[in-house]
Order: structure tokens, then sequence, then C-alpha cells
């Protein structure tokens, strides 16, 4: 007998109580999610993310308990399994960037639509980078010449791992970055590896983050801007 797959468990952060009802009456409607508790703000979060174990953090950012940003630094800090997605009403690169850096998994506005929302915690359980449809395009769709050093300053990255870089920062998955690129899985996973050396970091989120940060992603002016 097949047993039912094991539900993503989720810890919700955000300062409005309708809010978090709101989205825990959401998740309650499918039974792949189980919503382990509600935290109103940052430091709250991180404590009940210490006790409760979370797959993902669903995680506001501007919040008078405590930042969402200086949350996410500090569960990083504390090397803690969960991940978290980030979901909140800022668009800015002000907002954006530093919580990719701190060490969101993912960036999703509120605007999504309840399937965007749930696929997108599904992404972030399978440590899957993921960005809000509005905000990958304007922040990581342009690859710049490869300049990026590692700390040693002397292994920039080679034009394929900045198109393998690129489709990661668009929350590709690594058979689909094969199958954009022609190559083989186990040579998406080679170029990964290597980016990861050569960028100093562990995982997709880092990478994507320190690439923006060394101009390897830079932004593209969002349409309201031009």
């Amino acid at each position: 007998m097949t047993r039912d797959p094991k539900p993503i468990t989720l810890l919700l952060v955000d300062d409005h109580p309708v809010v978090r009802d709101g989205l825990h009456g959401m998740f309650a409607t499918s039974s792949d999610f189980e919503v382990l508790g509600e935290a109103s703000g940052g430091e709250e979060a991180v404590e009940l993310a210490q006790r409760l174990d979370p797959d993902v953090v669903l995680m506001d950012l501007r919040m008078p308990g405590g930042g969402g940003v200086a949350a996410i630094r500090e569960l990083t800090r504390r090397a803690l399994r969960c991940r978290v997605l980030v979901l909140t009403t800022y668009d800015t690169d002000a907002d954006v960037i530093p919580a990719i850096k701190a060490g969101a998994t993912g960036y999703l506005l509120k605007a999504a639509l309840r399937d965007e929302l749930f696929e997108a915690v599904r992404a972030a359980a399978e440590s899957r980078t993921v960005f809000s449809p509005s905000i990958a395009p304007r922040l990581f769709s342009e690859v710049r010449t490869p300049i990026a050093r590692s700390e040693g300053g002397d292994r920039p990255l080679s034009s394929r791992e900045c198109d393998v870089l690129a489709l990661v920062a668009k929350g590709t998955t690594n058979r689909e970055i094969a199958r954009a690129l022609f190559i083989s899985e186990a040579t998406v996973k080679t170029h990964l590896t290597h980016l990861y050396a050569k960028l100093d970091v562990t995982d997709r989120a880092a990478a994507v983050a320190a690439a923006y940060e060394r101009g390897i992603l830079s932004a593209r002016p969002s349409p309201r801007d031009s």
C-alpha cells in the first residue's frame, strides 16, 4: 500500500493577523502542506523556526517585531535546515537584493495567485530558487561579460557558466537548463560545481546573489522606470 507523501511544513511570518489567517486557510485547503505555526515578527520567527523545524518559512520583510532580512540572516547563521521564501508587497532592489544576500531561497509578491504560491513553496522546499515573474526578468536576465573573480582573483566564470547562472537566476531546474543549452544534466551539475567554487558559495540562491553583487548578473530597468 502506497503511503501519502509527507506534507511540506510551514511557518508563516507576517505582522498582519488577517494576512496570516488568509494564508493559513489557503494552505489548509491542500493536503500537500501543514502549517506548524505563525509569527508576527522576525525575532519570533527565528525562535519558532528553531523550535518547530519547518521545511519552509514564508517571510514578510517589513515588520515592527523585527525585520525579515535580519531574521533571514539569523536563520542562515544558525544553519537551520528550513528554506525561506519571502512573501511581500515590496519589489524594489533595496528590498530584493538584501533578502537574497541574507539567504532567502526565493522572493514572491503578495499579488501572486494561489497556485503560484503553492508551486513556489514546493520549489523552496526542494531548494530551488524561485522569483516572482515581475522581479526575475528585471533583476537577473541580463548577463554581462564574465568579469567576476573568486577570492583569489584569477578565476573568471566561463561563458557557459554564465549561461547556466542566468537560467538558475530565473528559477530553472537542472533538467530545464540541460534542455535549453543542449547539454546533459550531469554537465549542468559540473558547471554549477565550478561556478559555486569560483563565487565561493554553496547553493543556487547564494550564487545568484553573489553574481548580482559582483556584476555578472546586472539589473535591467523595469518598464515603469523607462
